[in-house]
């Protein structure tokens, strides 16, 4: 019985000891400070390139063809249609839209992982992953793809300045930003980001977010920037989208919930969506 406890005894205490040692590997001393709550640093309207004015001119290189899928979105937006962007119907906003930064973000870093938790429509969740690992052999694809980060020292004074991802493996339907900008559906994006803090302001956080897909005919690159809530305990708001959307799509149509429980047109002299499963009364 002793010996049995003297196992039981030894087996704790080398527990204790390998966790001991696992948290001294992590020295958050050498990251970045990056707690608290981060929003958009740049103007009010949600969009993928925060320099420039939302929708055509933010000038994404799209190919002709869909240079032509943007205009045909565009207008149907301009006649009371929702367009293409998922979020209506509370999908997923993905990557890259995620980064927009609809709702408050916070990043935790961790040893092995940094997350970035954005409550927006669906609780945006992504996890980096730092520990050296190599692409899965067989990936399962999400909206917010699959992340693999690399924190870097680039001036070399033993502190960590920037963190590399590269995201893959996406799902769809995905777009850039409430204007509907598309990216190509086959979802081969490959998306690449530099995330640091200003030099000058420890207070304001970049993302410089590079874009590879299908339906651009070159790498598309901007610049994010995110500002630091000075409260110390701020406010974390919830979204729910399901809890108060009007949005109806059946088929390829959007249509809108009235206040008395019936279904709207969006659009002028929209047809009615196909009713050919219900028993029509007779008059």
């Amino acid at each position: 019985m002793r010996q049995q406890s003297s196992t039981v005894l030894f087996a704790l205490l080398a527990a204790i000891s390998a966790f001991a040692t696992g948290a001294q590997a992590f020295d958050d001393a050498k990251y970045p400070d990056l707690r608290g709550q981060w929003k958009r640093a740049i103007g009010d309207m949600p969009r993928f390139d925060q320099s420039k004015p939302v929708a055509l001119a933010e000038g994404a290189p799209l190919t002709p063809e869909y240079q032509a899928v943007f205009a045909a979105n565009l207008a149907d937006m301009a006649a009371g249609g929702q367009g293409n962007v998922p979020t209506v119907r509370c999908l997923a906003p993905g990557m890259p839209m995620m980064m927009i930064a609809y709702w408050p973000m916070e990043i935790v870093v961790m040893p092995d992982t940094t997350h970035i938790l954005i409550d927006n429509i669906a609780d945006s969740h992504r996890r980096i992953f730092t520990d050296g690992r190599d692409w899965p052999a067989d990936p399962d694809p999400a909206y917010v793809g699959y992340s693999i980060g690399k924190w870097i020292d680039e001036d070399g004074d033993g502190r960590y300045d920037v963190l590399e991802v590269e995201t893959r493996d996406f799902k769809g339907p995905r777009v850039y930003d409430t204007s509907g900008l598309p990216l190509h559906p086959d979802n081969q994006s490959i998306i690449k980001e530099r995330i640091y803090l200003d030099k000058a302001d420890r207070n304001l956080l970049h993302d410089e977010i590079t874009v590879i897909d299908h339906a651009l005919t070159r790498p598309w690159t901007v610049i994010k920037s995110y500002r630091r809530d000075p409260n110390p305990r701020p406010d974390w708001p919830e979204d729910v989208c399901a809890e108060n959307n009007l949005h109806v799509q059946i088929g390829k149509e959007n249509y809108y919930l009235s206040a008395d429980g019936l279904l709207m047109p969006t659009k002028k002299n929209q047809a009615p969506p196909d009713l050919r499963y219900f028993n029509h009364a007779k008059k």
